[in-house]
């Protein structure tokens, strides 16, 4: 399945797609609230999606979902970030890694199906991770 090889390959080239986000999020106006964050720490949260895409996209369960995010919205707040920059910088991680699927182009309608199906897995991933991640920094008003 075409999914899968494409999955495998985000999975084996996560420190590459976690060291363009890390500059994508450093170079855009609109998180410069990130300065604080070290690379570190900026990098983490998107490695471990990017080297665990298949089980975030088949496997998490809704309250992984949940407390993962959640969390990540409390320390965020807790930074001083403010939420705007939060929500796009995880809307980067989806487009860094939407830009990688896109440049390793289906050759056949076959796989361009399952491109687009890839890509509904990932933008509901992310609409619930994006979800939480704005629940758990409200929670602190």
């Amino acid at each position: 399945m075409w999914v899968g090889r494409l999955v495998d390959l985000i999975e084996e080239h996560a420190d590459e797609l976690t060291e363009r986000l890390v500059r994508m999020v450093r170079e855009d106006p609109r998180t410069i609230g990130y300065g604080e964050v070290s690379d570190g720490e900026l990098g983490g949260r998107a490695r471990e999606v990017y080297s665990h895409l298949g089980k975030w996209l088949t496997k998490s369960s809704e309250s992984a979902v949940e407390s993962e995010y959640f969390r990540l919205g409390e320390v965020r707040r807790a930074e001083g970030i403010p939420l705007s920059e939060v929500v796009m910088a995880l809307l980067l991680v989806r487009r860094n890694l939407w830009q990688f699927v896109e440049s390793h182009g289906a050759n056949t309608s076959l796989e361009l199906r399952q491109q687009l199906d890839l890509e509904l897995l990932v933008v509901r991933f992310f609409d619930r991770a994006i979800f939480h991640a704005v629940r758990g920094y409200e929670s602190g008003d």
